[in-house]
């Protein structure tokens, strides 16, 4: 079986899996680039709608109605259009790790923090950051079963991410946790930008993940991939070598170095929509942040 075809993303599900399930993945088309934030409907759910900027492309893209919202975690390009998408319709329901509600229901600190990475960007990029009604929140932990989906906790990317996994398909959606990878491509880029990476956290929510034994990793950045042990080993491996190589150098120089090797790895459009959706400065910045914390 394969996603409805609406000029979307084709992906492929196992044959095992029940044919009433479907699970589709709708490119929000980010700043007009293919392949850079893809948001995840399952059925009336949808996991990390993306940013308020391309809200419209996300409705348009919808095969039904949402009724709950699963976010892996608070970033903008992940859950930026939660607000508006409630204001919507105010009977969604909105699940998220304990450690970033607060930020969906008074986002002003988080708008801060983005603040300092996008500057006069901001509204470009991401759109409107609305807040979310404390009401249509509802805190997850890790460990918990809800809208038929495992909740693991996959802290390291963030504190408050999580990882949803299928109970009836045995999809993994892994929001950054496995890695940032374009279709066509096994090259993988670790996303790390602060302000709260944690490396060796990150390395052991991958275990969590492969632990769970999923079908298929459903990356926001970007597609579904059924290599599951190799894209975590990949994510394992690029996460350990570039955290070394932050420990040496500035984050303009390991921004440098990152942007040159992802496009001699790479075609120039893969390169391209990979830069994008993990901006080469910011990664050096989070793992340079790591490091003084460590200290």
């Amino acid at each position: 079986m394969v996603l409805a075809d609406r000029g979307l993303s084709q992906v492929p599900v196992a044959d095992r899996y029940p044919p009433e399930v479907v699970i589709r993945a709708i490119d929000v088309l980010h700043m007009g680039r293919p392949h850079v934030i893809c948001a995840y409907e399952a059925g009336d759910l949808i996991v990390d709608p993306g940013p308020e900027s391309c809200l419209e492309t996300l409705l348009a893209g919808l095969e039904q109605e949402p009724r709950a919202l699963l976010l892996t975690h608070v970033h903008l390009d992940h859950a930026g259009a939660a607000g508006a998408l409630v204001r919507r319709d105010p009977s969604l329901t909105i699940y998220v790790h304990e450690r970033g509600a607060s930020h969906l229901v008074d986002p002003s600190k988080l708008l801060a923090s983005a603040q300092r990475l996008y500057g006069e960007d901001m509204q470009r990029l991401w759109g409107e950051v609305a807040p979310v009604p404390a009401e249509r929140v509802q805190s997850l932990r890790g460990g918990e079963t809800v809208e038929g989906m495992r909740v693991i906790a996959t802290p390291g990317h963030a504190s408050h991410h999580v990882t949803y996994v299928s109970e009836d398909t045995g999809e993994a959606f892994v929001g950054d946790v496995a890695g940032v990878r374009m279709p066509g491509t096994r090259y993988t880029v670790p996303p790390t930008p602060p302000p709260d990476i944690d490396v060796e956290a990150w390395l052991a929510s991958l275990d969590a993940v492969a632990e769970q034994d999923p079908a298929a990793l459903c990356l926001t950045h970007f597609g579904r991939y059924e290599d599951v042990g190799a894209q975590i080993e990949r994510t394992r491996e690029a996460l350990r070598a570039r955290a070394e190589q932050a420990r040496e150098l500035t984050a303009e120089q390991f921004a440098e170095r990152s942007e040159a090797e992802t496009r001699a790895a790479v075609e120039p459009e893969v390169a391209d929509a990979l830069v994008q959706a993990a901006p080469p400065y910011q990664l050096g910045l989070g793992l340079r942040r790591y490091w003084e914390r460590v200290a």
